[in-house]
């Protein structure tokens, strides 16, 4: 990978981050919606990934804007945060309510880097005089916002039916009452 010396190197060294990220994420997202047991979480997990498809489109469309190819580059903290998933199902035995909180927690960590990663990529795209970019990366900051609210909600409502004892079926999305 050549030296990255100019500030127009190093946005383009961090769109291939995020493109790498967003690639990466579309397929773990339905790994992710297969291990959610809770309907809501599984249909946030399939949701998110037709925006995540948006994400990479949009990327894409950045590197065209530049006249240049689109390019993956390993992206060391989405890599980690996937480390840490698969480490976890490994050496635990969750139940499904425990999995399910692990996975809202998985997934905040998840859009809290891109939400970080997409706000510096907004900032030099603007320092840069790059307005389409500007628009497209917006754009995916504004989904991943959202996606870490609804994500956070379903978190919440997951842990406070566990500490109330009830949870949702796996099938018809009633609640049902542990005893």
């Amino acid at each position: 990978m050549p030296q990255v010396t100019s500030p127009e190197q190093l946005f383009v060294h961090e769109l291939k981050d995020m493109y790498y990220a967003e690639k990466a994420l579309t397929k773990t997202l339905p790994e992710l919606a297969r291990e959610a047991s809770d309907r809501e979480l599984e249909r946030a997990f399939r949701s998110h990934l037709a925006e995540t498809e948006k994400h990479v489109s949009n990327l894409e469309r950045v590197f065209e804007h530049l006249g240049k190819r689109p390019e993956a580059h390993p992206c060391p903290g989405i890599e980690g945060i996937k480390r840490e998933h698969d480490e976890f199902m490994q050496e635990n035995e969750p139940t499904q309510q425990v999995k399910d909180v692990f996975l809202t927690g998985a997934a905040a960590r998840t859009e809290h880097y891109e939400i970080a990663a997409y706000n510096g990529l907004v900032g030099q795209a603007r320092a840069l005089g790059q307005r389409e970019a500007v628009e497209l990366l917006q754009q995916n900051l504004r989904q991943e916002k959202e996606a870490l609210k609804k994500v956070e909600t379903i978190s919440k409502r997951i842990v406070k039916d566990a500490s109330n004892g009830t949870r949702r079926s796996t099938t018809s999305g009633r609640r049902s009452v542990k005893r």
